[in-house]
């Protein structure tokens, strides 16, 4: 029993890293911009010009790394619960009959819908936070129902 649950969880883990995996190797996320390093004298006015250019030029690749990993964000909290809604429907119909494959592959879902979660709270709206969470809530109320409810009748 216990080596069962083991295979379960670790079942589980594996189908969410494969999907956060795979998100990370096909949709790669913005590269966060490096701070220009150049040594030089502060004392030197004509220096410090040339810092303050330097200083802005970072801010304004940083506001606009800002304003695309919120967006990459979004766009990834859309396609991994998506894949996890695609997973769930695998787990409770194809693989129904399979318990304990199938118990790692609902729980990988859920999973997977946890990280969606994650990745839908960093982005910048409050009207998709609340949407992605709606249907993380929806998606648990349906779970349960069709596991536990549904489950217990047939």
């Amino acid at each position: 029993m216990l080596i069962k649950s083991i295979y379960t969880l670790f079942l589980a883990l594996l189908i969410a890293l494969f999907v956060g995996f795979g998100i990370d190797s096909f949709y790669p996320a913005p590269k966060y911009p490096e701070y220009p390093s150049k040594p030089m004298m502060i004392e030197n006015p004509e220096n410090q010009k040339e810092q303050m250019i330097l200083d802005q030029k970072y801010n304004e690749e940083h506001e606009k790394y800002q304003s695309e990993i919120k967006t990459y964000n979004k766009n990834v909290s859309i396609i991994i619960l998506s894949l996890s809604i695609v997973i769930l429907v695998i787990s409770l119909t194809f693989l129904s009959k399979i318990k304990m494959i199938s118990d790692g592959i609902l729980m990988g879902g859920i999973f997977t819908t946890i990280y969606s979660l994650i990745r839908g709270t960093m982005s910048d709206s409050s009207i998709f936070r609340f949407l992605i969470i709606t249907i993380g809530l929806i998606i648990a109320l349906v779970l349960g129902y069709i596991k536990f409810i549904r489950g217990q009748k047939n």
